[in-house]
């Protein structure tokens, strides 16, 4: 059975994270995701979950300046011993909070600099980022970022995340599979998931265009859900998305898709 999760990052923004735990319980949902939950202490976050009883199934790596427009950290030149602190910041949440997958995030190839020593450094990073979490019983993974939203992506398709994996050559990594950004770089959603679903430990979800919630654009949810039901995937899929209009008016899908989940 796959376990459906709600992304507190980007659903239910009109209120302070720290509430948003008690809007997914009111919304029928039993794990959440944040992409960076360092805003709030292990404590609150805790509190958070036993009081609504939920579980926390995923969080990032700190990536620096990333979502600030900067270049990040795991795949950026000289920025290893900031990558290697952010690890630990991660560990150390995730390990107290019971999380079991964290996502490193590559990060941009710096205007100044070349495409191989970023990916040779990346590829270190991660084999760093598998020993330390692998340790610890989590799962790593990274993810594919498309190329409009975010130019400069060291990992933008699922092909060169298949050279990535090749690369650091570790049992532990895997991908975090976006159907957005598949979508918004070209790729084939179901044939991508059939032919990786093996190299796949997190699977999110938005419609494209515009990454509002199902139903809203031109994607199939429909065969895509169905197919990940039924196919040998048994890792969480998450709602990660922007919606349309007001949070608590975007869940729709969930009866239409997911009535049995959880």
């Amino acid at each position: 059975m796959n376990k459906l999760a709600v992304n507190l990052s980007m659903i239910f923004t009109e209120v302070p994270l720290i509430e948003r735990f008690a809007l997914a319980r009111q919304h029928g949902f039993d794990h959440v995701e944040i992409q960076f939950p360092y805003e709030l202490s292990i404590e609150q976050i805790q509190t958070q979950l036993t009081v609504y009883d939920l579980s926390l199934c995923l969080i990032n790596v700190p990536a620096g300046d990333l979502m600030s427009g900067g270049n990040g950290l795991a795949g950026i030149p000289g920025q290893e011993i900031e990558f290697h602190r952010a690890l630990e910041q991660a560990i150390q949440y995730a390990s107290a909070l019971n999380v079991p997958s964290v996502n490193i995030l590559a990060g941009k190839q710096p205007m100044d600099a070349d495409l191989l020593p970023c990916l040779k450094t990346l590829a270190s990073n991660l084999r760093l980022a598998c020993s330390m979490l692998s340790g610890q019983g989590i799962q790593p993974v990274f993810e594919m970022i498309n190329c409009v939203d975010m130019p400069r992506f060291l990992i933008q398709n699922i092909a060169q995340a298949q050279e990535m994996l090749e690369a650091v050559n570790h049992p532990a990594l895997k991908m975090q599979y976006d159907c957005y950004h598949m979508s918004m770089m070209g790729e084939d959603i179901l044939e991508t998931l059939q032919e990786n679903i093996d190299y796949i430990g997190h699977i999110q979800f938005a419609d494209t265009p515009g990454r509002h919630e199902p139903d809203t654009g031109s994607m199939n949810y429909a065969l895509i859900f169905d197919w990940i039901k039924h196919s040998s995937y048994i890792g969480f899929i998450a709602a990660e998305y922007r919606p349309k209009l007001h949070s608590q008016n975007s869940f729709a899908w969930k009866d239409k898709y997911f009535a049995s989940a959880n």
